[in-house]
C-alpha cells in the first residue's frame, strides 16, 4: 500500500467497489484505472482482511455451535463430496446469533478437526453437526454433542447446520463470478467472504477496511 501510484481519492473509489462486490475489472472501468493496477489493489486489499482476522482470532466461540467442512473448486466431473479430487477442503464454525471462523484444512479426519474445535470453542457448549465419522470424538468430548442425519432430515427443531451451510452458500455464490480463483490465493478470498459475513453492514465494512488501510499505510 506504501508504494501505491493512486491518488487517495481512487483508493477509496476502489475500496467502495470492493466492498459492493465488484470485480477489480468492473471497479478499473468505473474508476478510470488500469485492471493490472484495480487487481493488484484488490489483491492487497484481502491481504489486509486476512492479516487482520489472523492478528484477532483468538476469541472463542461459546454457546450454541455449528460444524460443518465443505470444499471448494475443482472439476465437476469424477468424485463428489468428501475427498472430491482438485477441491479444497474448508473447515467451518459458526456460533448461533454470532460470528463464523473458517480454515483451511488438508483433510476432514478427527485429528485434523478436533484441534480446532478444542481451540476455538469454549468447553461445554452445544455442537451441532452431521453425521460425518469426522465427529464421532465428539461424542467423548468436554462438548454437548448433536447430529443431524441428513439422509433423513435437514432440520430437528434445533438440531440443524443451516447456519453454517447458509455461510458455505453465501461464500461459494460470491467467488463463483471470479471465474476460478487460483489455489495459492484461496485462503485470501475465504476470509474475504468470512469477514463480510460476519460484518454485513456495507457500511461498516467500508469504515472498516478504510481504517485498516490507513494503519497499513501509516
Amino acid at each position: 500500500m506504501r508504494k501505491s501510484r493512486l491518488s487517495p481519492y481512487k483508493q477509496n473509489r476502489l475500496i467502495e467497489h470492493f466492498v459492493s462486490g465488484s470485480t477489480a475489472r468492473t471497479a478499473a472501468s468505473l474508476c478510470g484505472v488500469n485492471r493490472k493496477i484495480a487487481a493488484f489493489f484488490f489483491l492487497r486489499l484481502r491481504e489486509i482482511i486476512s492479516y487482520e482476522l489472523e492478528a484477532g482470532n483468538e476469541d472463542m466461540f461459546g454457546g450454541e455451535i455449528e460444524v460443518d467442512e465443505s470444499y471448494f473448486g475443482g472439476k465437476r466431473k469424477g468424485k463428489r463430496g468428501r475427498g472430491a479430487a482438485g477441491k479444497i477442503p474448508v473447515f467451518g464454525l459458526l456460533q448461533r446469533g454470532g460470528k463464523v471462523y473458517t480454515k483451511i484444512i488438508p483433510d476432514a479426519a478427527s485429528s485434523t478437526l478436533m484441534p480446532i474445535i478444542e481451540c476455538k470453542i469454549v468447553p461445554d457448549s452445544i455442537v451441532y453437526s452431521d453425521c460425518w465419522r469426522g465427529y464421532n470424538v465428539l461424542d467423548v468430548s468436554d462438548f454437548r454433542h448433536f447430529r443431524i442425519n441428513h439422509s433423513k432430515r435437514f432440520a430437528e427443531r434445533h438440531n440443524h447446520i443451516n447456519g453454517i451451510e447458509n455461510f458455505w452458500n453465501q461464500a461459494k455464490r460470491h467467488m463463483r463470478k471470479f471465474n476460478g480463483i487460483p489455489k495459492a490465493k484461496f485462503g485470501l478470498y475465504l476470509k474475504e467472504c468470512e469477514w463480510c459475513f460476519n460484518n454485513s453492514d456495507p457500511y461498516i465494512q467500508l469504515l472498516q477496511l478504510r481504517q485498516w488501510v490507513k494503519s497499513h499505510l501509516a
